[in-house]
């Protein structure tokens, strides 16, 4: 089983910068892939990043493309979500998965992923 808590949320003005940090148990967080998703208040969940079990592929939905930034040092276990030039839009729960079965595949399709935390919330004021 697989433990994952997420922090670094809270509230930022449009145009600022939030780090989010994603802690997982376990002794094989480096054989995994590793994305990150959001849900805003009465929508549905939607994937922002994903990063491969050694960092080298990433990929981001467009939406963030150029403004977040997705890293890992599995060395700590963690995944990282850099976010810049925020804007009121990213106001949402975000959320970090696993995707141990493809550790190289950094695609946004939710069924992919299966351990997930509990979320961090982050509100972007206008």
């Amino acid at each position: 089983q697989v433990q994952l808590v997420e922090s670094g949320g809270g509230l930022v003005q449009a145009g600022g910068s939030l780090r989010l940090s994603c802690a997982a148990s376990g002794r094989t967080f480096s054989s995994y892939a590793m994305g990150w998703f959001r849900q805003a208040p009465g929508k549905e969940r939607e994937f922002v990043a994903a990063i491969s079990w050694s960092g080298g592929s990433t990929y981001y939905a467009d939406s963030v493309k150029g403004r977040f930034t997705i890293s890992r040092d599995n060395a700590k276990n963690t995944v990282y979500l850099q976010m810049n030039s925020l804007k009121p839009e990213d106001t949402a729960v975000y959320y970090c998965a696993t995707n141990r079965l493809y550790s190289d595949y950094v695609g946004p399709e939710e069924i992919l992923y299966d351990y997930w935390g509990q979320g961090t919330q982050v509100t972007v004021s206008s």
